[in-house]
């Protein structure tokens, strides 16, 4: 362990530097429809094409969100283990001010690692104590593991702050929201704000309606088109299908640079750990659909979410070519400005609300399957059996829809 903690610090110190940028949550399974908890995550990256991948490369297999030009798998940025334990982070900005060494985006290598040996978030915290410090870290992990628990780790080159969300008196409503700053560090410093704002303002609704579930997550906080500031929402703007209608997308929720959401759903206590799930949306959220993960014997991924013969996911490459669409101006800072006719318009035909009925047959048909696998473990064929009919499904779809 020590030793592959030492090859670990190696690749950060040579790793590149990026500026990313994510929005998350993590739900306490007290306060959500079904009691496991939940956990977000809204990912902004430079990197467009992502890709899942499984892996057997330490105690633990697990699944993991990937880079696609990452063809190893050395990093990921959200997964889940056999131990039953899931990861995610967003990067913070607010923690090594002043510090004399980089802080970068290496956070890809650590969640590899936890993934590969670590059970559950004490082992996480047990890792933390046992790296040598400083290291180059600046971010906001978030954890939950299959004994119910739930927490956020503000990590700094000098060490962390450990946020329960289990805790009523960190976590009044049953849960925490992390953006690009952290609590932590330092005040008003740091990004996403008005991203904060947004999330909460949606989550505090949630809870006072009891909605805390994958769905509500993916369709309402991955694709809110509602600035968090302005308070000024997108939807209302849209026009007729046949006109470019642009406006300022700049600091809400989903961003040009969004890459994928995930929310990875854990277990009740004492609940074996093959039932936590990942509902995945690979690409451009706004133009893509949720896929749900489990881990299996055979190692098995749906063929849209894991890497083709070009090296990406089919359904993130589909995703993508509805985003050029939605941002029709290459030159300048054009990335900030969305045609909005292209995802809502008066004659109901924008890229979402084409997705929707899709989405919503996808939620439908996988909760009533995880409910009989709750009950009967399935077997791996009924895995891969689950995977094919979605995938059939929404390549019919895609071509019927947009002729991809």
């Amino acid at each position: 362990m020590k030793k592959t903690i030492f090859i670990l610090l190696l690749i950060i110190l040579k790793a590149p530097e990026l500026i990313l940028s994510c929005t998350s949550i993590i739900i306490s399974g007290k306060y959500t429809v079904d009691g496991r908890p939940l956990m977000w995550k809204n990912r902004d990256s430079d990197y467009k094409n992502n890709k899942l991948m499984y892996f057997s490369d330490g105690k633990y297999s697990y699944i993991g969100l990937v880079n696609s030009e990452d063809k190893n798998g050395n990093e990921i940025w959200a997964g889940f283990n056999s131990a039953g334990l899931g990861i995610m982070n967003t990067a913070s900005y607010n923690l090594n001010l002043g510090d004399s060494i980089e802080s970068g985006d290496h956070e890809g290598f650590i969640m590899k690692m936890v993934m590969q040996y670590c059970k559950n978030i004490q082992d996480f915290q047990n890792l933390l104590d046992t790296l040598h410090k400083p290291y180059p870290v600046e971010a906001n992990f978030g954890l939950i593991d299959a004994s119910g628990g739930a927490a956020y780790f503000e990590v700094s080159s000098k060490g962390y702050t450990k946020y329960d969300v289990n805790d009523p008196l960190i976590a009044p409503m049953g849960y925490l929201i992390r953006t690009n700053y952290s609590f932590s560090g330092q005040t008003d410093e740091g990004a996403g704000y008005e991203r904060y704002s947004m999330a909460s303002e949606i989550f505090y609704n949630a809870a006072a309606t009891s909605s805390f579930t994958p769905q509500f997550i993916i369709q309402q906080a991955s694709r809110c088109l509602t600035h968090g500031i302005t308070k000024v929402n997108l939807k209302e703007l849209a026009t007729n299908s046949d006109e470019v209608k642009m406006v300022d997308f700049r600091d809400f929720i989903p961003r040009s640079l969004s890459t994928s959401a995930v929310v990875i759903q854990g277990v009740i206590s004492g609940e074996s750990p093959a039932n936590t799930v990942m509902w995945t949306v690979l690409g451009f959220p706004c133009g893509s659909v949720v896929y749900p993960v489990w881990l299996n014997d055979a190692n098995a991924l749906p063929v849209l979410l894991k890497a083709d013969e070009s090296g990406d996911a089919p359904l993130c490459s589909k995703a993508l070519k509805l985003r050029e669409i939605c941002f029709p101006i290459k030159r300048g800072n054009g990335e900030n400005y969305l045609n909005i006719n292209a995802l809502y318009n008066n004659q109901n035909t924008g890229i979402i609300q084409k997705l929707q009925p899709l989405e919503n047959y996808i939620f439908k048909f996988s909760n009533e399957t995880i409910e009989k696998w709750r009950k009967l473990k399935p077997s791996t064929k009924e895995i891969q059996s689950f995977y094919q009919v979605l995938d059939s499904k929404i390549l019919a779809e895609y071509k019927n829809l947009f002729e991809l």
